[in-house]
């Protein structure tokens, strides 16, 4: 199992942003917060309660995601892994990541005591090392502050250090964003995810476009921006890995891997999903109406069974992100079906246009395929419901194909 803690709160809320996040505003010390102390508290009944079903159970990675888990003070951090220790099994080599926003590092202490306390992997959110996009973005940092964060950081101890990076931004051109990974690769980190901006309803940043306020690069450049990139990531001994991600050998994101490879996670805090067992449910997002769902013991209450259509088109999806591909056996142990069979004229067509490769029984998306990877998929899942005689996905499945992944650090899917 592996385990995903979402913490609700920020300084700001970003313009680009639609994940549930509370703003603490600037001035305010996340440790003197009532709303702080109040999730602790939730928190830890939110742990009792599920160590009551699932305890003892082997724990291989825990992901604290937001929001910014940084906010947090590191003696809360450690009081909820002692518990989980307590609670669950602990892989001997669990790996315990923490996502931080580089102006939540300025205090060359706190990285630190994250380390001391548990944490072995350190997601720093940079996004832009341009001062005008920062500010486009709505971010609070600076450039000279991801530097930092990421000194800080290497200096206290971490030897798992990730940066999150954006393309396709606003005034973006293809030279400004090779620059920037150049200059991040100086920076040495083992782990680089890199993701295509999607414009989510209802942003700041979708109105700003809306309205001409800003304008995002033509196609063609975002096309070449992850291509051209992927391509400088694996030159500088960066593995492509899935969509979006990079590593150094023997760094992969083992949180994301489980989750692709369709392990039980359990999602704790505010607007985390779980699935366990075929059965998924999804906390509420407000902290108020979590805390009261969990003090009358109804978390699960909402429970969606998982249908083999739902089941089979998110394996697809998920292995199709990774440039593991699908393994072709494992379709027909599940399926009784001939994968390449069934879609003999789709993937010929998808071959000869560079697309896909096939090879040692693996179907792999090409890092062109992935550029249009929703497209692909969509024709897939189309053809699967029609071998398989499988029914439509209902309007919840429906929606919860077209999202992001739960459970996961932000996973921007490529739009050109």
């Amino acid at each position: 199992m592996i385990v995903y803690i979402h913490v609700p709160f920020c300084r700001t809320r970003c313009n680009y942003c639609a994940f549930h996040s509370t703003p603490l505003g600037r001035g305010v010390e996340a440790a003197a917060s009532p709303l702080v102390r109040d999730y602790a508290d939730t928190l830890l009944l939110e742990l009792a309660h599920w160590a009551d079903r699932y305890g003892g159970a082997d724990v291989q990675t825990i992901f604290w995601g937001g929001g910014t888990p940084s906010l947090l003070p590191p003696r809360i951090v450690g009081i909820v892994l002692e518990r989980l220790a307590k609670y669950f099994t602990l892989s001997s080599k669990v790996e315990v990541s923490l996502e931080a926003n580089p102006e939540s590092l300025r205090d060359t202490s706190r990285a630190a005591q994250y380390l001391s306390v548990g944490v072995n992997r350190c997601s720093i959110g940079i996004q832009s090392l341009d001062e005008t996009t920062l500010r486009v973005l709505g971010r609070t940092h600076r450039a000279k502050d991801s530097l930092h964060a990421v000194y800080v950081a290497r200096e206290a101890g971490f030897v798992n250090i990730n940066v999150d990076l954006m393309w396709g931004l606003p005034g973006q051109s293809v030279r400004n964003w090779l620059q920037t990974l150049k200059d991040v690769t100086r920076m040495a980190p083992e782990h680089i995810s890199a993701y295509g901006l999607t414009l989510e309803s209802g942003t700041a940043l979708e109105l700003d476009c809306t309205e001409g306020r800003v304008t995002l690069p033509p196609e063609r450049d975002q096309s070449i921006m992850f291509t051209e990139g992927a391509a400088f990531l694996e030159s500088c001994g960066y593995m492509h890995y899935e969509i979006s991600n990079f590593a150094r050998m023997g760094f992969q994101c083992r949180h994301n891997r489980w989750y692709w490879e369709g392990m039980n996670y359990l999602g704790l805090g505010p607007s985390a999903t779980s699935t366990i067992q075929g059965r998924r449910w999804t906390n509420p997002a407000g902290q108020k109406a979590w805390d009261e769902k969990m003090r009358h013991g109804q978390l699960d209450d909402n429970i969606e069974y998982l249908t083999p259509t739902t089941h089979l088109l998110e394996m697809l999806m998920l292995r199709l992100r990774t440039t593991r591909g699908l393994r072709i056996k494992v379709w027909r142990e599940l399926t009784g079906r001939d994968f390449l069979r069934d879609n003999q004229k789709m993937v010929q067509a998808l071959h000869e246009n560079g697309l896909i490769h096939i090879r040692h029984g693996r179907l792999r998306l090409t890092r062109n395929g992935m550029l249009v990877s929703n497209a692909i998929l969509s024709n897939l899942f189309e053809r699967t419901q029609e071998v398989l005689e499988l029914p439509p996905p209902t309007a919840g499945e429906q929606r919860r194909l077209s999202q992001k992944p739960a459970a996961l650090q932000p996973v921007r899917y490529p739009t050109v």
